[in-house]
């Protein structure tokens, strides 16, 4: 398939074209995913909305091999998981279709890259191989052409100096962090930024107890003194984001959308405004699923903004964007 016809969408129908486009081409060269279509005896045939498309349970991407194409595997992004559990594996045959996926997801919320000196506070992910975020804000950093730009681990003293001159000289900066390294350095310090974005991740990460998004942005809030605190929502198995500038709901870029489904019954739809579990549509995943059921749980508004409220009872704690209510 042609993925530029995956960036190039402008509307809803334009969407839905696409996304059965796909769910074809997936049903027929992706064998874990037809197996699993064919146990619910569904046909590209018999689909004509993409309410009727089969979501994938995001656990296969744990013991199963999930692609759709027989090219060379590039790189695979596994997910941190924990002591002993089984981690995700998502294998990616062209990695240009995550690069573009990102950079455009990116700057249709925040503008181009390059107007940005990015930051990135992320000591679990940067200690291990694999990440997916790591990637992305890599190529970030790389692309924002700004000497400023770079990780930090846990070198918290250099990282409150940076910041603080950078933010003074009056340049545009956004500090991406996973929460309890965010949590850590307004423990540490305290700022007044007047033109940085602070943009959390999510996930403790086991280094400290959870909290609810709306605390901890209230400390975060007071800690940076800034008025409000982004989010990125993304995991292994996708490769789009969604963002928040604040108030608690994502918009996904054209080509993702957030469906809920019943959690009495996981092939039941919710209508919009009604909690279930989340599932997901990234066409960016033409060479694996583009169709998940999540762990998360989740509410999609009328415009298909969403917010995540929980998670699934007995589902292992996993390296995606995540605070438990």
């Amino acid at each position: 398939m042609d993925t530029n016809a995956i960036f190039d969408i402008k509307n809803n129908a334009e969407f839905e074209r696409v996304a059965l486009e796909i769910f074809k081409f997936q049903f027929h060269n992706n064998r874990v995913y037809r197996s699993f279509c064919d146990l619910l005896y569904v046909h590209p045939a018999e689909v004509t909305t993409i309410k009727a498309i089969p979501f994938l349970p995001i656990q296969f991407f744990k013991t199963r091999d999930i692609l759709s194409s027989n090219a060379e595997i590039q790189t695979t992004f596994t997910s941190s998981g924990t002591t002993g559990s089984e981690t995700s594996k998502h294998h990616v045959t062209n990695i240009e279709v995550y690069n573009k996926s990102f950079n455009k997801g990116f700057e249709q919320f925040y503008g181009k890259i390059e107007d940005y000196v990015i930051l990135g506070l992320l000591p679990s992910y940067l200690e291990r191989q694999g990440s997916s975020l790591i990637y992305m804000v890599d190529a970030m950093i790389k692309t924002s052409n700004h000497p400023e730009s770079g990780f930090y681990l846990n070198n918290l003293s250099e990282l409150k100096e940076h910041l603080t001159k950078l933010d003074n000289e009056g340049k545009k900066i956004i500090l991406i962090g996973v929460s309890f390294a965010l949590l850590d350095l307004v423990e540490s310090f305290q700022f007044q930024l007047k033109n940085t974005i602070i943009m959390e991740t999510g996930g403790m990460k086991g280094k400290r107890k959870e909290l609810i998004r709306h605390e901890l942005h209230a400390i975060l809030k007071q800690g940076f003194g800034v008025k409000t605190i982004h989010s990125e929502y993304g995991m292994t198995e996708l490769l789009s984001q969604a963002y928040s500038k604040g108030n608690g709901m994502f918009d996904c870029p054209p080509w993702m959308k957030v469906l809920t489904r019943d959690t009495e019954d996981a092939l039941s739809l919710q209508k919009a405004g009604k909690a279930g579990g989340m599932n997901i549509i990234d066409l960016a995943n033409i060479n694996s699923c583009s169709f998940i059921a999540t762990q998360d749980l989740g509410r999609v508004n009328s415009d298909g903004s969403f917010e995540v409220i929980g998670r699934f009872d007995n589902s292992d704690i996993r390296g995606c964007n995540l605070m438990v209510l």
